[in-house]
């Protein structure tokens, strides 16, 4: 049974959370054509998992200069320096310390990908936000970021990681897709559903994908399921996929930004 103090830190938590979001969702409202770029940067952040030596992953060493530059990371600066003044912001209204990175980068790809969701039940509305909005509010994925949410107080690197894990999607064959993927324990179907991660042409990319007879079924399965109303089976997979994505050989700390609360001199009190 939880305590006293476990609720109030839930509570911190949960507000603290609750803001970054706001922040994020205005940071991307403003930038719609870095959305593309924010979900690679995330991408390539966890993607220096490694299995073997339970090294990388998504720990915010993507923000190292040696680290930014390297081919695969082409184009992701932009991405980068909205998250930088992001956690300017949200460092200095922070009870709790500052956010590390990895935790905002990983935030960052899931208010990227809800506005994705947004604007799709917009255009299945006509083009009228208010409807989209409310036919948003009604899918059935709106109650799958619970687990997402959760995964919150990840810690930062110190260094960057390793070169050579990473490689460049949009050159990338489809094989050499699939083995990096199955190096940090995703498979066909993670990779077809993260096709909008892959560059910012996503029917390209998914073009690409169908030509291995392995994908294929996944893409056409996410196709599908896009065309849909609710497109909820392509959301439900994101979501997951994404959840396990940003937390690969990452330990949470589930106390991260919690603060005391000042206690209350009961001696002083006037009677």
């Amino acid at each position: 049974m939880a305590n006293a103090a476990d609720l109030i830190q839930r509570k911190q938590r949960s507000e603290f959370l609750s803001s970054i979001k706001k922040t994020l969702n205005k940071s991307i409202e403003g930038n719609p054509e870095l959305i593309s770029p924010i979900l690679t940067l995330a991408l390539n952040d966890a993607a220096t998992y490694d299995k073997a030596t339970k090294s990388g992953g998504p720990n915010g060493s993507i923000r190292f200069s040696s680290e930014i530059i390297r081919p695969e990371n082409k184009g992701l600066s932009s991405a980068l320096k909205l998250i930088e003044e992001a956690k300017h912001e949200i460092d200095s209204y922070s009870k709790g310390g500052p956010i590390s990175f990895a935790d905002l980068i990983q935030c960052a790809a899931q208010s990227a990908i809800k506005s994705t969701f947004l604007a799709s039940a917009i255009r299945k509305c006509g083009g009228n936000e208010e409807k989209g909005a409310l036919l948003y509010t009604a899918y059935g994925s709106n109650g799958q970021w619970g687990l997402f949410d959760r995964q919150f107080g990840r810690m930062d690197a110190n260094e960057p990681d390793p070169d050579g894990r990473v490689p460049q999607w949009e050159e990338a064959s489809v094989q050499e897709m699939k083995d990096k993927f199955s190096a940090i324990g995703f498979g066909p179907r993670q990779l077809a559903v993260m096709s909008a991660f892959l560059g910012p042409d996503q029917m390209a990319i998914e073009s690409l994908l169908a030509s291995d007879p392995v994908v294929l079924p996944w893409v056409q399965k996410y196709q599908r399921s896009r065309e849909t109303v609710s497109q909820t089976d392509y959301e439900v997979d994101l979501i997951t996929t994404l959840t396990k994505l940003s937390c690969l050989g990452q330990q949470i700390n589930y106390e991260a930004y919690t603060y005391p609360i000042p206690k209350v001199d009961l001696t002083k009190l006037k009677l």
